[in-house]
């Protein structure tokens, strides 16, 4: 027992070391500390905080190595994996951050086995972190998902009250692009907060309220809120209609956008989604250029 608890809060090179069936080469990133907007309580928004991540992969190296570079895995594949997910959004759990790092390196078939250690410094008088192990042998690698490449459409107000949207919803869907629709602003009144975190989020809710007015005047219409909604609606044929609140405030580059100009909001979503197309339903009808 009193080795168990030992290993437990040992380095992850010791714990590979101790639970390998086989001897195995391994390299490791220790002690590498980033500054981030990471965590689930609303104290940990708008601000950073320093995570250290100590990552332990068990690799197979091919005979006859010749001093060759190209040959063996990268310290790299570890650094780019944390940096890649970092990037990817604001997350609020330590465990999926580690999850996913796992799952990058493991896209090298070279490392046969990841040890990842994420810890934060900043939150209590000690780290407080998780520790994950994952193995290819028994948990595959996912695979890339497909991009697809949605049509992104902005709805005035005026446009949103047409008599005849579902006729102008219609011309949207002429072929295979699977649709987004974001709403403005219109005349919804909301408070006014002294301080910038709080009326963005204010914001962001009342065109969150546009959007559900829109979601009620055409029942193909559906209001999400997540990535991974929005992935499962493009690839169904769903039209969605985006509540931006989550994917703005996860963001890890948040636009430095003011909220009521959904317009630039639009514009800042469609390059996110690699939009292959952006436009404006005006109040006229037709679609033009946003």
């Amino acid at each position: 027992m009193t080795s168990d608890i030992r290993l437990a809060f040992a380095h992850p090179a010791e714990r590979s070391e101790a639970l390998a069936e086989e001897p195995r080469d391994r390299i490791s990133l220790r002690d590498h500390i980033r500054e981030v907007e990471i965590g689930a309580f609303q104290a940990e928004r708008g601000t950073t905080q320093r995570i250290c991540f100590n990552v332990v992969v068990e690799v197979r190296l091919p005979e006859g190595l010749d001093d060759d570079v190209d040959r063996i895995m990268s310290y790299d594949t570890i650094t780019e994996a944390i940096d890649q997910e970092l990037s990817e959004e604001r997350l609020n759990l330590l465990e999926t951050l580690a999850e996913r790092v796992a799952e990058a390196v493991l896209t090298d078939p070279r490392a046969a086995r990841v040890f990842v250690r994420i810890e934060k410094l900043d939150r209590g008088p000690g780290a407080l972190g998780v520790e994950i192990v994952r193995d290819r042998a028994v948990v595959a690698p996912a695979a890339p998902r497909p991009v697809v490449h949605p049509r992104v459409v902005y709805l005035s107000e005026a446009a949103i009250h047409r008599d005849d949207l579902s006729d102008q919803l219609d011309t949207l869907l002429v072929d295979a692009l699977p649709v987004i629709l974001c709403v403005g602003l219109g005349s919804i009144s909301r408070p006014e907060a002294a301080h910038p975190i709080t009326q963005r989020r204010i914001d962001l809710l009342a065109l969150e309220q546009q959007a559900w007015v829109l979601a009620s005047r055409d029942k193909r219409c559906v209001v999400v809120e997540t990535r991974t909604e929005l992935d499962w609606a493009m690839k169904n044929g769903q039209i969605s209609v985006w509540a931006p609140s989550k994917i703005v405030l996860d963001a890890a580059d948040k636009p430095d956008l003011s909220a009521i100009d959904a317009r630039a909001l639009t514009r800042w979503f469609a390059q996110e989604f690699e939009a292959a197309e952006l436009s404006e339903l005006g109040a006229r009808g037709g679609a033009a250029p946003l």
